[in-house]
């Protein structure tokens, strides 16, 4: 097999804690330098709280992998400032096509919208990524990256964590007071610890192949069902970087995937698919079954999951990396704050709570994919296939094919970190969704609400209202919320003595989207986590509605049971 990437090869060093007479103390330690264990690293980092990062490994990923980030991922990632050398090398792409047989079904738009500064996806293999997060790191003094130090043992204890790392140089321990498991779906510190991850398994098995060709197939999200090259079962194939195309087949239970993963019987495969004209290179191949299965509490004393250690799902539908970075971003202010000692601890069980309802969410909807796409009954068969002729010429159809629908971001709707809305907002983002972007201005340049909104408070308010420049001058004051005062007119000059003199930002919404999206009137106000998330929203805040709608997301009016 021909590779078009080259692993790069990180070296490993000797560390002070080896050298200290008595396990050194850190206030957390993430096991796993694959996406969930490198972001949470830097989400840590870029809210000031410093971690040590330690992989048995030495290098990043073998293989894509993983390879479809969503738009969600994407904003989290341009917070932790790599979002733009993603989108640079990876494919760009918002448009799939679903086929039967040799006739196409029916096209979908992941993004029709106009005017956001990131894509509904791009397709970027799993190497890339975590390169580019290992090169973050490398800029980041609060980040410890430890390569070729495998966590031994852990001692979850209620108040501290003990861990034995091996090493090229011998054991070391060391404590810290929260470990963060990022270790994979096999996780070995959650078989240590005698934990579960409970689901189903799916009794198929699928080829994936990454071959590397020049190609004049659009750049799209093609899927088929029972297609002639591959009959009875089904295909799928997306571009990647670097010429390099994903390939999924279908196989069957019975397949052997020792003799499936051989490139002599992989390529009749493909030459299938592709035509025998067509010139490929294998790049890289493998035989999967897959599960859908999760932890039933992410919360195990001081020890928390995340990523595929804590939930896992089908790849149709791009929920597992995706997931994970939700994850991680969930978390990782919560922490933040509790280590600060600005938020009690009872606030982290929310972690469990909101992510346990998205992992939910990501595990039915990646369930009923798998069971569209690989019908378990000659009548379920019938059903489906009688789905997709109708979808060829009636629309109300279409919504009822299951190719793996793409992941969408969790929206937290019934959080009770959430402020209750005493007002409505029509055409508008629910409480506990991520933030909807749109064009602004900053002192006449170009820019994106998305670069204003992240690992603090904002609070978004809209210029107009009775007594405004005395909640704003209010507000200023507040620690950890930045005020972002939205205009329509760049030469709006009401409150420019205000945000001279205090922590606000005046942005201006030239083309009315922001106002448009949000249903801002004279006044509104958005109050946004440090994860980007809707927490309270209103007409007219006042200053008490502000401050205490943070301390309802800082969880100081849970009770302890929670």
């Amino acid at each position: 097999m021909l590779s078009t990437y080259t692993n790069p090869v990180y070296p490993y060093s000797r560390n002070e804690d080896q050298d200290s007479e008595r396990p050194s103390h850190h206030k957390v330690v993430i096991v796993g330098g694959g996406p969930a264990g490198l972001s949470m690293s830097i989400d840590l980092a870029k809210q000031g709280v410093k971690s040590v990062v330690i992989d048995d490994n030495n290098t990043v990923s073998i293989g894509s992998r993983a390879i479809c980030f969503a738009k969600r991922t994407l904003e989290i990632m341009n917070r932790y400032g790599c979002s733009e050398r993603m989108v640079s090398k990876g494919i760009t792409w918002k448009r799939g096509k679903v086929f039967f047989g040799e006739e196409k079904v029916y096209e979908f738009d992941l993004l029709p919208e106009k005017h956001h500064k990131l894509p509904a996806f791009i397709n970027l293999q799993q190497y890339y990524f975590e390169e580019y997060l290992v090169n973050v790191i490398e800029t980041l003094p609060e980040v410890d990256l430890r390569w070729k130090n495998k966590l031994q043992t852990v001692d979850a204890r209620t108040d501290i964590n003990l861990l034995t790392i091996d090493t090229p140089e011998g054991s070391y321990q060391i404590s810290c007071d929260y470990l963060i498991v990022a270790d994979g779906a096999n996780s070995p510190i959650r078989n240590q610890l005698g934990l579960e991850s409970k689901g189903q398994v799916f009794q198929d098995r699928f080829l994936i192949a990454d071959v590397v060709m020049k190609a004049d197939f659009p750049t799209e999200r093609w899927f088929w069902f029972e297609p002639p090259f591959h009959p009875e079962q089904s295909a799928l194939l997306h571009r990647q970087a670097d010429n390099v195309w994903r390939i999924d087949l279908q196989l069957g239970w019975d397949a052997d995937p020792e003799w499936e993963k051989r490139e002599e019987n992989i390529r009749p495969r493909i030459e299938a698919m592709l035509g025998q004209d067509k010139h490929f290179d294998l790049e890289w191949a493998s035989v999967y079954t897959f599960q859908c299965r999760k932890m039933d509490d992410f919360i195990h004393k001081r020890v928390f999951f995340v990523g595929d250690a804590a939930h896992q799902v089908s790849p149709f539908g791009a929920r597992g990396a995706n997931g994970a970075i939700q994850s991680v971003e969930n978390l990782a202010w919560k922490l933040c704050r509790v280590l600060n000692h600005t938020a009690p601890p009872k606030l982290l069980r929310t972690y469990n709570d909101e992510r346990q309802y998205a992992a939910k969410e990501n595990i039915l909807n990646s369930t009923r994919a798998t069971d569209f796409i690989t019908p378990k009954s000659n009548m379920s068969k019938v059903l489906r296939n009688a789905t997709l002729n109708l979808a060829k010429i009636y629309p109300f159809a279409r919504p009822l094919i299951n190719s793996g629908r793409l992941s969408t971001p969790c929206t937290y709707r019934h959080s009770v970190l959430n402020t209750p809305d005493r007002d409505t907002f029509e055409n508008a983002p629910h409480l506990g969704s991520p933030v909807s972007d749109a064009p602004v201005q900053h002192h006449a340049h170009d820019s994106w609400l998305l670069d204003w909104v992240g690992n603090q408070f904002v609070l978004m308010v809209a210029e107009g209202g009775d007594k405004q420049d005395e909640l704003l001058a209010e507000l200023s004051n507040i620690d950890d919320l930045e005020v972002l005062l939205i205009s329509r007119d760049q030469r709006s000059a009401r409150h420019q003595g205000i945000t001279r003199q205090t922590a606000i930002t005046q942005l201006t919404d030239m083309q009315g989207l922001l106002h448009q999206r949000y249903d801002l009137s004279e006044g509104a106000a958005y109050l946004f986590r440090p994860d980007q998330v809707i927490t309270a929203r209103w007409r007219q805040p006042t200053f008490n509605d502000v401050t205490n709608a943070m301390q309802r997301a800082l969880g100081h009016h849970m009770k302890e049971a929670q």
